[in-house]
């Protein structure tokens, strides 16, 4: 009877268990939606705070240009050598220009280069925000009649949606050089052909696609970043800032992964209606 007592007892604690984390997960899918509605309500709202924008802008996008770099053309050398291996068991190895860039383009550049970046920048949102949090300049501002969506929380969002697209289409180019230079280098490739099969194999529709992508992961980036900045406890100090720096990076990670799934259906889906 006590083993049997026991072991409903572990079996209750992993059930409550499961049920907090599930309604911790709901409560902050709802913060998150409401900051979502209020950071929407206040784009539109004078007055726009442009100085902030630009700092925010070249945050983003000249702060993160080395990371762009060296991802895009990592990835661009490791996919050429993978195609080619492969490719080649099918007497394809011509194909190889075509294919990288068209899955840089649609689908690896946009994700990867949006995962990376949200260690980067999502991280780095979330640190400064929640140090504001813990030394109560946040609350200093709601003081002084400041809203901090408008003045934090906009600029940052703005900032993510523009850049991501731009550091994208960087980092598509350099994997395509580097993919090309790896090609070109190991396996003997003529580089014009190259060049020629992946001009042939990209189309307005697959960027606007990866526009899209991007535009869509920068704002959750920028979402996801302010909120769990805005919601460190103060009480909790520095351990507190260091946790939610860490949650954003992986919170981030697993949604831009849910989004490109929602997003790829659906591209898939108009294209079978139209």
């Amino acid at each position: 009877m006590r083993m049997m007592s026991g072991a409903k007892r572990l079996i209750l604690n992993f059930l409550l268990a499961i049920g907090r984390k599930i309604s911790d997960i709901l409560i902050g899918l709802g913060s998150a939606s409401r900051l979502l509605a209020s950071t929407v309500r206040y784009l539109f709202k004078p007055p726009f705070e442009f100085s902030l924008l630009v700092d925010q802008l070249h945050n983003v996008g000249v702060g993160s240009l080395s990371v762009v770099i060296v991802t895009g053309i990592v990835t661009g050398m490791l996919a050429a050598v993978a195609v080619y291996y492969q490719m080649r068991r099918f007497a394809a190895e011509g194909l190889m220009g075509s294919f990288i860039a068209l899955a840089m383009v649609k689908e690896l550049g946009p994700i990867l280069t949006a995962i990376v970046l949200s260690g980067r920048i999502g991280a780095s949102i979330t640190a400064e925000l929640g140090s504001m949090r813990v030394t109560e300049q946040i609350d200093a501002m709601e003081a002084m009649a400041v809203n901090p969506v408008k003045y934090l929380v906009v600029p940052r969002f703005i900032a993510c949606t523009i850049m991501l697209p731009l550091l994208t289409v960087f980092a598509d180019l350099l994997a395509i050089i580097g993919g090309l230079g790896t090609s070109v280098l190991l396996f003997g490739m003529n580089s014009r052909f190259f060049l020629s099969q992946a001009e042939n194999a990209i189309y307005v529709k697959d960027l606007l696609v990866g526009l899209l992508k991007s535009a869509c992961f920068g704002m959750v980036i920028a979402l996801i970043g302010c909120y769990k900045g805005l919601s460190v406890n103060p009480a909790r100090g520095a351990e507190g800032v260091g946790n939610a720096t860490t949650g954003s990076a992986v919170t981030s990670f697993m949604v831009i992964l849910m989004v490109d799934f929602v997003l790829d259906q659906a591209i898939h889906g108009v294209a079978r209606v139209g």
